[in-house]
């Protein structure tokens, strides 16, 4: 997974309330397990018309917003069904965080496993993002996670809040199996050690 220290990009705004994981990544692009290429899929409904042509009031197909890393939705972001996919097609569409009033848990949990920062702030402030965006074009924010501020393009400071293990493992690039393999020559020894104990397990093993 890779780390996340410091942003500073261009912001992309998704205003609808109830974004749920469906609209995210439509339900019959869920028959891979490989992340790469789901990006092409993320908001399909929404991205292309019936005839599957892009279209072009769609903000993530809209020239100004290209490469944009950082989007700003309405409340409720990510409802709807469990799925991990919806994270990955993000994060493969180009994007490192997402700032809502209200961010689903369980989105919200599977988004830092997959190294989507998702932030929540008070209604009032997205609302102002929102204005902004659309009144300055190419508008950028920073996002500074050791300290936990977003810096606004005229320096204003806006802070929140994230766990202190996810945000341990998004500065340090952790997901869950790296998290894991932290520990790779404990975890050989112990192997080892357990064989050495019962050669039987060795056949277990091999099958």
């Amino acid at each position: 997974m890779e780390a996340f220290s410091t942003l500073t990009s261009r912001t992309v705004v998704l205003r609808e309330r109830n974004i749920d994981t469906d609209q995210i990544i439509p339900a019959r692009f869920l028959t891979t397990t490989e992340r790469a290429g789901l990006g092409s899929h993320a908001f399909n409904d929404w991205r292309r018309r019936a005839d599957g042509s892009l279209n072009p009031e769609f903000p993530f197909n809209q020239a100004q917003n290209a490469g944009a890393q950082i989007l700003v939705a309405g409340r409720n972001f990510g409802c709807g069904s469990s799925r991990e996919h919806a994270p990955w097609a993000l994060t493969d569409l180009g994007l490192r965080a997402v700032i809502s009033a209200e961010i689903a848990d369980i989105f919200r949990s599977n988004a830092l496993k997959n190294g989507l920062l998702p932030i929540q702030l008070p209604e009032s402030t997205v609302d102002q993002l929102f204005n902004e965006v659309a009144a300055f074009p190419g508008y950028e924010l920073t996002i500074d996670l050791e300290r936990q501020v977003i810096v606004r393009p005229q320096g204003e400071e806006i802070p929140f809040d994230v766990l202190a293990f996810r945000k341990y493992c998004l500065l340090n690039g952790f997901d869950d199996i790296g998290l894991t393999l932290r520990h790779a020559d404990k975890i050989k020894t112990f192997e080892a050690q357990r064989l050495a104990q019962k050669p039987w397990l060795a056949r277990t093993m091999v099958a």
